[in-house]
């Protein structure tokens, strides 16, 4: 397995520039740079930005405008008859939002931009729920009937948006499905690890990562994933179901347990938060750059919002109306973003250990910890750090699953055929194990980030230009459901497609 391993860091070593290059496009160069305020940020940061503000003021913030219906869709008990609920999907595209990057992500864009990042990152999550609206939209729009389930997505409709080309939505296909593999890795070892912590905490001793324990815990997880993988969507929603709410509480009410034990450290907060955003030394000098370069792009990589990686979910659902599952989209940006990253940034911020030199020396989720015992009394330490290992293992578990899922359902796009699709999830189990048996081994899979960071710059610069070239459905489509909510045909908005004409009509 070494040698294989070397192999593999080998060939991906060269990737780490081509990745860095891509994202830091165009401040590579340096009269790029010299550009006062523009060149602090990217082109993938613009690019992004940028299109949230215009499908924002375009569709009349629709994220505002619509935000208590789209929670009343969330909550409403509705019949289906294929896909699964709009609900359901809801709690699948969580699953991938709601990953390990809320805590690591929101940690580290807060140790090298300041607390004026988590400002930021609200601000890029707030015209990003806009894209994802109009990105889910599209996905119900050119969604596909398999059997008794919907499959769509983003090589779903760049295939119909760009002439009904197969080899369009085949190649998009394949890079989400690679995309995802090379993700799979550090998903699993996060599973395995903070289960590590979890058993740690209970017996008061640490564990060996080379120990039985952890082969039996990563045995006993991978033959779950597979479980739950070869179980299709249906038995993959059933347990988004259940982890997703369960996750969600537990993390919101430990923080806010933090928060009330606390509360003298809230002024704290919001002063760091605003000042390290708009004081006029951040804003004319270096720190200004930092915080909100840090903000928008740890904020776009956790809620994924424009990246078309949670597209699939938007069109597995039986909605009424296109729009509908576009609003819940909006939702799950807001709750990824707005209310999970926000809660990470209470606890860094209010620890008040930030800005110290131990803090600043060690790892991204050491850090993290650190803010936790800084805000905990001795005595109940260790049950809030057990709840905290909890919800991490379950955010990398979740996100695991859904990976491999969407991979499932990119993979459609290429072939239906039983023997294909269970070759897709059977890749993705034995991905994420071989991630998780080399990390316990002590093998360092660290370049394999470097592709999921190439991965992701890819699928951007795939998916937004899809984007603008059928922002013009979508607009059309929210003005039908302006004027009735409970039916939609496609011939409304001058097309045909396959699920949303005459024939198969919702009321």
């Amino acid at each position: 397995m070494g040698s294989l391993l070397a192999a593999v860091n080998a060939i991906l070593s060269f990737i780490t520039p081509i990745s860095d290059f891509f994202w830091d496009f165009p401040k590579n160069f340096e009269w790029y740079r010299e550009i006062p305020l523009l060149g602090d940020f990217s082109l993938a940061i613009i690019v992004l930005v940028g299109s949230g503000i215009y499908f924002t003021l375009s569709l009349g913030f629709i994220q505002i405008k619509y935000f208590k219906k789209g929670i009343k869709l969330l909550i409403q008990h509705k019949q289906i008859q294929s896909g699964i609920s709009p609900l359901t999907a809801f709690f699948l595209s969580s699953a991938m939002r709601v990953g390990p990057g809320n805590i690591i992500g929101v940690t580290g864009a807060i140790a090298t931009g300041g607390p004026g990042a988590l400002f930021w990152m609200w601000i890029s999550a707030f015209f990003g729920m806009a894209t994802a609206y109009t990105e889910s939209v599209l996905s119900q729009l050119f969604k596909e009937k398999r059997g008794d389930v919907y499959v769509g997505g983003l090589p779903f409709y760049a295939r119909q948006l760009l002439g009904n080309k197969a080899w369009i939505g085949v190649v998009l296909s394949c890079i989400y499905i690679l995309y995802a593999m090379f993700c799979l890795p550090a998903q699993g070892f996060n599973v395995v690890s903070s289960m590590g912590a979890i058993a740690e905490i209970f017996i008061g001793n640490s564990i060996s990562v080379q120990s039985s324990f952890y082969y039996i815990v990563s045995t006993i997880v991978i033959i779950l994933a597979a479980v739950i993988a070869f179980g299709g969507i249906k038995r993959v929603t059933k347990a988004t179901n259940a982890m997703v709410p369960i996750m969600a509480i537990i993390y919101i009410l430990t923080v806010a347990f933090l928060i009330v034990t606390n509360t003298h450290r809230i002024p704290y907060f919001f002063k760091s938060v605003f000042s390290g955003a708009f004081t006029p030394e951040a804003i004319f000098g270096g720190a200004f750059g930092t915080a909100l370069v840090q903000g928008v792009k740890r904020g776009l990589m956790s809620n994924e919002a424009g990246q078309g990686t949670i597209t699939m979910a938007a069109a597995a659902a039986d909605a009424r109306h296109p729009s509908e599952q576009g609003l819940i989209a909006a939702l799950g940006v807001f709750l990824d973003t707005h209310i999970i990253c926000t809660m990470t940034g209470f606890i860094v911020i209010m620890g008040q250990q930030w800005n110290t030199p131990v803090w600043q020396q060690s790892g991204t989720y050491p850090k993290f910890l650190l803010s936790i015992h800084a805000m905990v009394p001795g005595v109940i330490d260790s049950i809030v750090m057990g709840l905290v290992s909890l919800c991490f293992c379950l955010f990398a578990y979740t996100t695991m699953v859904g990976m491999i899922t969407f991979s499932e359902i990119a993979a459609n796009r290429i072939s239906s055929s039983p023997v294909f699709i269970n070759c897709v999830r059977g890749t993705g189990v034995f991905v994420a194990a071989f991630g998780i048996f080399c990390n316990i081994a002590g093998y360092d899979l660290s370049n394999l980030w470097a592709f999921s960071d190439l991965g992701n710059i890819i699928i951007v610069y795939c998916n937004i230009p899809l984007l603008y070239i059928g922002f013009c459905y979508v607009r059309k489509t929210t003005y039908t459901y302006m004027i009735n909510e409970n039916s939609f045909c496609s011939k409304e908005i001058g097309i045909k497609t396959s699920c949303w004409n005459e024939e198969h009509l919702n009321t």
